[in-house]
Protein backbone atom coordinates (compact mmCIF):
# COMPACT_ATOMS: atom_id res chain seq x y z
CA UNK A 1 0.00 0.00 0.00
CA UNK A 2 2.83 2.40 0.90
CA UNK A 3 4.52 1.61 -2.42
CA UNK A 4 1.28 2.35 -4.30
CA UNK A 5 0.85 5.68 -2.53
CA UNK A 6 4.43 6.63 -3.36
CA UNK A 7 3.88 5.89 -7.07
CA UNK A 8 0.69 7.98 -7.11
CA UNK A 9 2.47 10.89 -5.42
CA UNK A 10 5.34 10.74 -7.90
CA UNK A 11 2.94 10.75 -10.85
CA UNK A 12 1.05 13.71 -9.40
CA UNK A 13 4.29 15.60 -8.77
CA UNK A 14 5.54 15.01 -12.33
CA UNK A 15 2.21 16.13 -13.77
CA UNK A 16 2.26 19.30 -11.69
CA UNK A 17 5.84 20.08 -12.75
CA UNK A 18 4.99 19.54 -16.41
CA UNK A 19 1.98 21.81 -16.12
CA UNK A 20 4.07 24.52 -14.45
CA UNK A 21 6.80 24.22 -17.07
CA UNK A 22 4.28 24.38 -19.90
CA UNK A 23 5.41 21.06 -21.41
CA UNK A 24 1.88 20.40 -22.62
CA UNK A 25 1.85 23.67 -24.55
CA UNK A 26 2.24 23.15 -28.31
CA UNK A 27 4.87 25.09 -30.20
CA UNK A 28 3.95 23.84 -33.67
CA UNK A 29 0.53 23.70 -35.30
CA UNK A 30 -0.91 22.26 -38.51
CA UNK A 31 -3.50 24.09 -40.60
CA UNK A 32 -5.24 22.75 -43.68
CA UNK A 33 -6.38 25.22 -46.34
CA UNK A 34 -8.96 24.12 -48.90
CA UNK A 35 -9.34 26.67 -51.71
CA UNK A 36 -12.11 25.99 -54.22
CA UNK A 37 -10.23 27.06 -57.35
CA UNK A 38 -7.50 29.34 -58.65
CA UNK A 39 -8.41 32.94 -59.33
CA UNK A 40 -7.17 36.27 -58.09
CA UNK A 41 -9.68 36.97 -55.31
CA UNK A 42 -9.41 33.53 -53.69
CA UNK A 43 -5.63 33.55 -54.11
CA UNK A 44 -5.43 36.89 -52.30
CA UNK A 45 -7.62 35.66 -49.44
CA UNK A 46 -5.46 32.58 -48.96
CA UNK A 47 -2.25 34.61 -48.99
CA UNK A 48 -3.66 37.14 -46.52
CA UNK A 49 -4.65 34.30 -44.20
CA UNK A 50 -1.21 32.68 -44.34
CA UNK A 51 0.64 35.96 -43.84
CA UNK A 52 -1.46 37.09 -40.88
CA UNK A 53 -1.53 33.73 -39.10
CA UNK A 54 2.22 33.25 -39.57
CA UNK A 55 2.92 36.69 -38.14
CA UNK A 56 0.54 36.35 -35.19
CA UNK A 57 1.87 32.92 -34.21
CA UNK A 58 5.51 33.95 -34.62
CA UNK A 59 4.88 36.82 -32.20
CA UNK A 60 3.77 34.20 -29.68
CA UNK A 61 6.83 32.02 -30.35
CA UNK A 62 4.85 29.43 -32.31
CA UNK A 63 5.12 28.02 -35.82
CA UNK A 64 2.44 26.88 -38.28
CA UNK A 65 2.71 24.24 -40.98
CA UNK A 66 0.27 24.93 -43.82
CA UNK A 67 -1.15 22.29 -46.13
CA UNK A 68 -2.69 24.34 -48.95
CA UNK A 69 -4.80 22.44 -51.47
CA UNK A 70 -6.82 23.74 -54.43
CA UNK A 71 -9.80 21.47 -55.09
CA UNK A 72 -10.41 22.69 -58.64
CA UNK A 73 -14.15 22.07 -58.47
CA UNK A 74 -16.82 21.84 -55.80
CA UNK A 75 -17.21 18.06 -55.66
CA UNK A 76 -13.49 17.61 -54.97
CA UNK A 77 -13.57 19.73 -51.81
CA UNK A 78 -14.71 16.67 -49.83
CA UNK A 79 -11.59 14.76 -50.89
CA UNK A 80 -9.32 17.61 -49.79
CA UNK A 81 -11.10 18.06 -46.45
CA UNK A 82 -10.98 14.33 -45.73
CA UNK A 83 -7.20 14.39 -45.98
CA UNK A 84 -7.14 17.15 -43.36
CA UNK A 85 -9.42 15.31 -40.95
CA UNK A 86 -7.38 12.13 -41.40
CA UNK A 87 -4.23 14.08 -40.49
CA UNK A 88 -6.06 15.62 -37.50
CA UNK A 89 -5.01 19.15 -38.38
CA UNK A 90 -5.47 21.78 -35.67
CA UNK A 91 -7.63 24.04 -37.84
CA UNK A 92 -9.21 24.12 -41.30
CA UNK A 93 -9.52 27.26 -43.41
CA UNK A 94 -12.16 26.86 -46.12
CA UNK A 95 -11.90 29.36 -48.96
CA UNK A 96 -15.31 29.65 -50.73
CA UNK A 97 -18.72 28.19 -49.93
CA UNK A 98 -18.30 24.62 -51.30
CA UNK A 99 -15.09 24.24 -49.28
CA UNK A 100 -16.84 25.51 -46.14
CA UNK A 101 -19.74 23.11 -46.58
CA UNK A 102 -17.36 20.18 -47.08
CA UNK A 103 -15.43 21.07 -43.93
CA UNK A 104 -18.55 21.54 -41.81
CA UNK A 105 -19.93 18.20 -42.98
CA UNK A 106 -16.66 16.39 -42.27
CA UNK A 107 -15.96 17.46 -38.68
CA UNK A 108 -17.62 18.88 -35.59
CA UNK A 109 -14.44 18.89 -33.49
CA UNK A 110 -11.81 20.64 -35.64
CA UNK A 111 -12.21 24.44 -35.75
CA UNK A 112 -13.31 25.60 -39.21
CA UNK A 113 -12.96 29.16 -40.49
CA UNK A 114 -14.43 30.20 -43.82
CA UNK A 115 -13.54 33.09 -46.07
CA UNK A 116 -14.84 34.40 -49.42
CA UNK A 117 -18.29 33.17 -48.37
CA UNK A 118 -21.21 35.52 -48.97
CA UNK A 119 -23.97 34.29 -46.66
CA UNK A 120 -23.25 31.88 -43.79
CA UNK A 121 -26.84 31.85 -42.53
CA UNK A 122 -28.22 30.81 -45.90
CA UNK A 123 -25.39 28.31 -46.47
CA UNK A 124 -26.31 26.49 -43.25
CA UNK A 125 -30.07 27.08 -43.44
CA UNK A 126 -29.97 29.44 -40.47
CA UNK A 127 -27.99 27.18 -38.13
CA UNK A 128 -24.22 27.72 -38.32
CA UNK A 129 -22.36 24.81 -36.65
CA UNK A 130 -20.63 25.57 -33.34
CA UNK A 131 -17.18 24.85 -34.79
CA UNK A 132 -17.67 27.18 -37.77
CA UNK A 133 -17.16 30.92 -38.22
CA UNK A 134 -15.10 33.20 -40.46
CA UNK A 135 -15.29 36.18 -42.76
CA UNK A 136 -17.81 37.12 -45.44
CA UNK A 137 -17.31 38.87 -48.78
CA UNK A 138 -20.88 40.19 -48.72
CA UNK A 139 -21.35 43.71 -50.03
CA UNK A 140 -24.37 46.08 -49.95
CA UNK A 141 -26.27 45.06 -53.07
CA UNK A 142 -28.51 48.14 -52.96
CA UNK A 143 -25.48 50.43 -53.20
CA UNK A 144 -24.01 48.36 -56.04
CA UNK A 145 -27.24 48.56 -58.01
CA UNK A 146 -27.52 52.29 -57.41
CA UNK A 147 -23.90 52.82 -58.43
CA UNK A 148 -24.62 51.15 -61.78
CA UNK A 149 -27.78 53.20 -62.29
CA UNK A 150 -25.98 56.46 -61.54
CA UNK A 151 -22.74 55.88 -63.44
CA UNK A 152 -24.35 54.35 -66.53
CA UNK A 153 -27.44 56.55 -66.60
CA UNK A 154 -29.73 53.52 -66.59
CA UNK A 155 -33.44 54.28 -66.94
CA UNK A 156 -36.68 52.33 -66.89
CA UNK A 157 -36.77 49.87 -69.77
CA UNK A 158 -33.01 49.38 -69.98
CA UNK A 159 -31.87 45.78 -69.66
CA UNK A 160 -29.17 44.46 -67.32
CA UNK A 161 -27.86 40.92 -67.66
CA UNK A 162 -26.73 39.04 -64.55
CA UNK A 163 -24.17 36.32 -65.27
CA UNK A 164 -23.57 33.46 -62.86
CA UNK A 165 -22.91 29.75 -62.50
CA UNK A 166 -25.83 27.64 -61.26
CA UNK A 167 -23.43 25.46 -59.24
CA UNK A 168 -22.80 28.35 -56.81
CA UNK A 169 -25.59 28.96 -54.31
CA UNK A 170 -24.24 32.35 -53.20
CA UNK A 171 -24.56 33.64 -56.76
CA UNK A 172 -28.28 32.91 -56.78
CA UNK A 173 -28.68 34.90 -53.54
CA UNK A 174 -26.94 37.88 -55.11
CA UNK A 175 -28.92 37.61 -58.34
CA UNK A 176 -32.25 37.66 -56.50
CA UNK A 177 -31.13 40.68 -54.44
CA UNK A 178 -30.01 42.87 -57.35
CA UNK A 179 -32.95 41.77 -59.51
CA UNK A 180 -35.41 43.13 -56.96
CA UNK A 181 -33.45 46.37 -56.62
CA UNK A 182 -33.17 47.03 -60.35
CA UNK A 183 -36.81 46.19 -60.97
CA UNK A 184 -37.85 48.80 -58.38
CA UNK A 185 -36.35 51.35 -60.80
CA UNK A 186 -38.15 49.79 -63.77
CA UNK A 187 -34.97 48.24 -65.16
CA UNK A 188 -35.35 44.88 -66.89
CA UNK A 189 -33.17 42.11 -65.44
CA UNK A 190 -32.38 38.79 -67.10
CA UNK A 191 -30.31 35.95 -65.66
CA UNK A 192 -27.73 34.35 -67.95
CA UNK A 193 -26.77 31.11 -66.27
CA UNK A 194 -24.51 28.18 -67.04
CA UNK A 195 -23.25 25.04 -65.35
CA UNK A 196 -20.28 24.21 -67.62
CA UNK A 197 -17.63 26.70 -68.73
CA UNK A 198 -17.92 25.35 -72.28
CA UNK A 199 -21.26 27.20 -72.43
CA UNK A 200 -19.78 30.53 -71.41
CA UNK A 201 -18.63 32.02 -74.70
CA UNK A 202 -21.93 31.55 -76.54
CA UNK A 203 -23.90 32.68 -73.49
CA UNK A 204 -21.89 35.89 -73.01
CA UNK A 205 -22.10 36.68 -76.74
CA UNK A 206 -25.88 36.45 -76.54
CA UNK A 207 -25.98 38.52 -73.36
CA UNK A 208 -23.76 41.30 -74.73
CA UNK A 209 -25.90 41.61 -77.86
CA UNK A 210 -29.10 42.28 -75.90
CA UNK A 211 -28.08 44.05 -72.67
CA UNK A 212 -27.02 47.61 -71.93
CA UNK A 213 -24.85 46.46 -68.99
CA UNK A 214 -23.77 43.31 -67.19
CA UNK A 215 -23.67 42.58 -63.46
CA UNK A 216 -21.49 39.74 -62.16
CA UNK A 217 -21.88 38.65 -58.53
CA UNK A 218 -18.97 37.24 -56.53
CA UNK A 219 -19.14 34.04 -58.56
CA UNK A 220 -15.94 32.00 -58.47
CA UNK A 221 -16.52 30.25 -61.79
CA UNK A 222 -17.12 33.51 -63.65
CA UNK A 223 -14.16 35.14 -61.91
CA UNK A 224 -11.89 32.30 -63.04
CA UNK A 225 -13.02 32.91 -66.63
CA UNK A 226 -13.67 36.64 -66.61
CA UNK A 227 -11.14 37.33 -69.36
CA UNK A 228 -13.59 35.65 -71.77
CA UNK A 229 -16.46 37.75 -70.45
CA UNK A 230 -14.41 40.95 -70.56
CA UNK A 231 -13.21 40.46 -74.11
CA UNK A 232 -16.67 39.78 -75.56
CA UNK A 233 -18.46 42.56 -73.66
CA UNK A 234 -15.81 45.21 -74.30
CA UNK A 235 -15.83 44.44 -78.03
CA UNK A 236 -19.57 45.19 -78.02
CA UNK A 237 -19.15 48.27 -75.78
CA UNK A 238 -21.10 46.72 -72.91
CA UNK A 239 -19.82 47.71 -69.45
CA UNK A 240 -19.32 45.02 -66.79
CA UNK A 241 -19.82 45.61 -63.09
CA UNK A 242 -18.53 42.96 -60.68
CA UNK A 243 -18.97 42.36 -56.96
CA UNK A 244 -15.36 41.25 -56.57
CA UNK A 245 -13.42 43.88 -58.52
CA UNK A 246 -11.05 42.60 -61.19
CA UNK A 247 -9.62 43.96 -64.40
CA UNK A 248 -12.73 43.46 -66.57
CA UNK A 249 -15.08 45.74 -64.63
CA UNK A 250 -15.38 49.45 -65.32
CA UNK A 251 -16.16 50.01 -61.63
CA UNK A 252 -16.88 48.13 -58.45
CA UNK A 253 -17.95 48.49 -54.86
CA UNK A 254 -16.04 45.59 -53.38
CA UNK A 255 -13.91 44.41 -50.50
CA UNK A 256 -10.18 43.72 -50.42
CA UNK A 257 -9.81 39.93 -50.47
CA UNK A 258 -6.27 40.02 -49.09
CA UNK A 259 -7.54 41.94 -46.04
CA UNK A 260 -10.42 39.46 -45.78
CA UNK A 261 -7.82 36.69 -45.49
CA UNK A 262 -5.83 38.73 -42.97
CA UNK A 263 -8.83 39.04 -40.65
CA UNK A 264 -9.47 35.30 -40.97
CA UNK A 265 -5.85 34.61 -40.07
CA UNK A 266 -6.13 36.77 -36.96
CA UNK A 267 -9.17 34.77 -35.88
CA UNK A 268 -7.26 31.53 -36.43
CA UNK A 269 -4.36 32.71 -34.25
CA UNK A 270 -6.65 33.45 -31.32
CA UNK A 271 -8.26 30.02 -31.65
CA UNK A 272 -4.95 28.13 -31.88
CA UNK A 273 -3.47 30.05 -28.95
CA UNK A 274 -6.48 29.17 -26.82
CA UNK A 275 -7.56 32.77 -26.41
CA UNK A 276 -10.99 32.23 -27.97
CA UNK A 277 -13.30 29.47 -29.17
CA UNK A 278 -14.70 29.44 -32.69
CA UNK A 279 -18.16 30.10 -31.27
CA UNK A 280 -16.88 33.35 -29.74
CA UNK A 281 -16.55 34.86 -33.21
CA UNK A 282 -19.42 36.37 -35.16
CA UNK A 283 -19.02 36.24 -38.94
CA UNK A 284 -17.07 39.33 -39.96
CA UNK A 285 -17.66 41.54 -42.99
CA UNK A 286 -15.41 44.30 -44.31
CA UNK A 287 -16.29 47.81 -45.42
CA UNK A 288 -16.20 47.89 -49.24
CA UNK A 289 -14.42 50.56 -51.27
CA UNK A 290 -15.28 52.17 -54.62
CA UNK A 291 -12.82 51.64 -57.46
CA UNK A 292 -12.88 52.71 -61.12
CA UNK A 293 -10.91 51.34 -64.04
CA UNK A 294 -10.21 54.73 -65.63
CA UNK A 295 -8.71 53.26 -68.81
CA UNK A 296 -11.71 51.02 -69.40
CA UNK A 297 -14.14 53.81 -68.52
CA UNK A 298 -12.49 56.02 -71.15
CA UNK A 299 -12.73 53.23 -73.72
CA UNK A 300 -16.44 52.70 -72.95
CA UNK A 301 -17.23 56.42 -72.80
CA UNK A 302 -18.10 56.37 -69.09
CA UNK A 303 -17.34 59.48 -67.07
CA UNK A 304 -15.63 58.79 -63.75
CA UNK A 305 -17.25 60.93 -61.03
CA UNK A 306 -14.98 63.59 -59.58
CA UNK A 307 -15.84 62.54 -56.02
Amino acid sequence: MKKMISIVLVIALVAAMCCFAGCGDKSEYSVGICQLMVHDSLDQATQGFIDALTEEMAAAGKTVNFDTQVAGEANLCNTVINTFTAKKVDLIMANATPALLAAANATTSIPVLGTSVTDYEDTFAGSIPANVSGTSDAVPFDKQAQMMIDTLGLVAGDKVGVLYCTNESNSLIQYEAVKALFEEAGIVVEAYTFSETTELQALVTSMASSCKAVYVPSDNTVAQNDAIVGTICTEQNVPIYTSYGGAVCYASLSIDYYELGVETGKMAAQILLGQKEVSDFEVMTLTPTVTYNEELCAQLGIEVPAN
